[in-house]
């Protein structure tokens, strides 16, 4: 595992910022840390990087204890944190430069030159970065997370400020990176979490309430919603006569059936229908956003 997070507690005072969170991320694989503001989210990734300590529990990148190698997991990690702090005095490339410096990067002109191209800064590369839009800000954070080529990628809310057109470069950029790396990022936006992440890890209060992929978080585990569109009108009544369904509602158009029983209802839609002589214009499963699914787990 390329990122391996073992029963990890912070404690700030007496109030407990993580509780007992565990999960683990593979190479090549792209994960998505969800959770309400003040939940765990950024206090877990800055403890995952190194910067700040736990109060208990363990931490491993690439098979290396955190908490003992500080440094070289230090040099194979790269972070992006949610505030972003950029020296605002120093230009693009320089800025760029001085951090590659930092890692000692071989061929550095090259290597800045390189991911300026990879994340759209041509066009500003010669500019301070005080001078620069909150969306071109965040681009000169990414380049400096990616540009010593770290083995893991921690990414905390790294599309914040960027227009729709820069959200798919970078999003892009993020899954091709993922190919080859081990990325775990940090976002408010749930169709970005569909368009990027393999899996999705979600945490509430300091705990994890939620780690699978995202099409399994919507399925329902307890109970089966489908959407029907008949020809003409039916009542709610009659529609509470279909074997299986326990819940009708009527939304714009058609209905919404819900059933708690292991059955497929489309299939006993569709047998009552017959059996009434109604034409079904439309009939599918209902799933959950992952919105929704997320403000359930969390509320």
């Amino acid at each position: 595992m390329s990122i391996e997070v073992k029963n990890l507690f912070k404690y700030y005072g007496e109030q407990a910022a993580v509780r007992d969170v565990s999960f683990s991320v593979k190479k090549g694989e792209i994960v998505g840390f969800l959770g309400p503001n003040g939940a765990g989210k950024s206090t877990t990734m800055k403890i995952i990087t190194g910067y700040i300590p736990a109060s208990s529990g363990e931490v491993y990148v690439s098979g290396m204890k955190v908490d003992v190698e500080n440094l070289k997991t230090r040099q194979i990690i790269g972070y992006l944190p949610e505030n972003n702090p950029l020296y605002t005095d120093m230009y693009v490339k320089e800025y760029l430069e001085f951090v590659g410096g930092i890692y000692r990067i071989k061929n550095l002109k090259s290597r800045v030159a390189e991911m300026i191209d990879a994340v759209g800064l041509e066009v500003e590369q010669n500019k301070k970065i005080g001078a620069l839009s909150k969306g071109y800000r965040q681009r000169v954070g990414l380049a400096q997370a990616i540009i010593h080529d770290p083995e893991v990628l921690i990414l905390d809310e790294p599309t914040t400020g960027l227009d729709p057109n820069q959200l798919v470069e970078i999003r892009e950029l993020i899954k091709n990176i993922g190919k080859e790396k081990t990325v775990m990022l940090s976002t408010h936006i749930m169709q970005e979490v569909e368009a990027i992440c393999d899996r999705i890890v979600i945490i509430s209060k300091g705990q994890i309430v939620a780690d699978d992929k995202a099409a399994s978080l919507q399925k329902e585990n307890d109970h089966q919603t489908v959407y029907v569109e008949f020809d003409k009108q039916v009542s709610k009544a009659q529609l509470t006569k279909i074997p299986a369904v326990r819940k009708v509602q009527s939304v714009q158009n058609g209905w919404l059936l819900e059933t708690v029983e292991e059955v497929d209802l489309r299939k006993e839609v569709a047998q009552f229908a017959q059996k009434e002589n109604w034409l079904i214009l439309t009939l599918k499963i209902e799933q959950k956003t992952l919105e929704e699914v997320f403000k359930e787990l969390t509320k």
